[in-house]
């Protein structure tokens, strides 16, 4: 590996970290937007995370080291999964140990241990949050994996940044095959970073809310951590993507300094125009029943099944 590549894998998981919370409050500003409301400052989730920060948690007396780690393996497991995507370039020393099927793991590792953290103070709220979040994740999983597949069959690779470098390659036109998995995709990002139509990242309401219900226990630091780690989460979904669906803009191959400078700007278009977008499906989009969010998430998996086949009878 030359220096520039490590080079490259620093900057990608340090733009991850400075962007994150910023990505987010362009997605709420956006929204304001749509809805006519007047928007919060585009730096308030840096406000409150530097506000959580500065405050001690509050530790319930029946909880248990579970509780007191989860918001360090979530927020770890996130940063991992960072280093695996190529937002910034393909040639990442991290992309040679792990693939898009660890990244998944890495996922669902998160998931499991906030789950758990959320069932291990015992009130109601945080369990059926965690009952509801597994159930999402049980259903989002196989979709998210089966539009990594359709990507691997084009690419003969499972590493997203080899996935990512054949797919800036090839020539510009219309696959098919990829238009299903990236309306999969889109569906299931939705879904795994609790966004309307599965869920209302604004509201409390008890019979609705998932994520929020798992980090109500939460507070400090850890509710910080939490918070970051879930903004890092969308992030890496957008910048996964990206690499899938518009890997143009990113250094590929043995690209030098320029093709990384070049890259940075790229990312930041990319990412407001995907801000603009999600606001724009949040805003009209209806918030579904939560038994109807099977159906949401089986609708996604049979799209990226749709695109294998495709692929695998067109060849595109």
């Amino acid at each position: 590996m030359r220096p520039i590549d490590w080079f490259t894998q620093a900057l990608a998981v340090a733009v991850a970290l400075a962007a994150a919370p910023l990505f987010l409050g362009w997605v709420n500003q956006c929204r304001a937007w749509l809805q006519n409301r007047r928007a919060a400052s585009l730096w308030q989730p840096y406000l409150g995370l530097r506000k959580l920060l500065h405050k001690d948690p509050v530790i319930a007396r029946e909880a248990s080291p579970l509780f007191r780690a989860a918001p360090y393996v979530v927020f770890a497991a996130m940063l991992a999964a960072a280093a695996v995507i190529p937002s910034m370039g393909t040639r990442l020393p991290m992309g040679a140990a792990a693939d898009a099927i660890v990244l998944v793991g890495l996922f669902a590792t998160a998931r499991v241990f906030l789950a758990l953290a959320a069932m291990d103070v015992g009130t109601p709220f945080g369990t059926l949050g965690a009952r509801r979040e597994m159930m999402v994740g049980f259903l989002a999983e196989p979709a998210l994996l089966m539009v990594v597949f359709v990507a691997s069959l084009i690419s003969a690779t499972t590493a997203l940044p080899v996935i990512s470098e054949h797919l800036a390659l090839r020539p510009l036109e219309l696959s098919p095959s990829l238009a299903f998995t990236g309306v999969a995709f889109t569906m299931v990002l939705l879904a795994e970073n609790a966004r309307i139509p599965i869920d209302n990242p604004a509201t409390h309401l008890e019979l609705t809310m998932i994520h929020e219900a798992m980090v109500l226990e939460y507070s400090g630091r850890h509710l910080a951590l939490m918070e970051f780690a879930a903004s890092l989460k969308l992030l890496n979904y957008a910048c996964i993507g990206f690499a899938l669906f518009l890997p143009w803009g990113s250094a590929t191959g043995r690209s030098g300094p320029l093709a990384l400078a070049l890259a940075l700007p790229a990312l930041g278009a990319k990412l407001a125009l995907a801000g603009a977008a999600l606001a724009t499906i949040e805003t009209v989009s209806a918030k579904l029943r939560v038994f109807r969010a099977p159906e949401f998430l089986a609708t996604a998996f049979l799209l990226a099944v749709l695109g294998m086949l495709v692929h695998l009878l067109l060849g595109d």
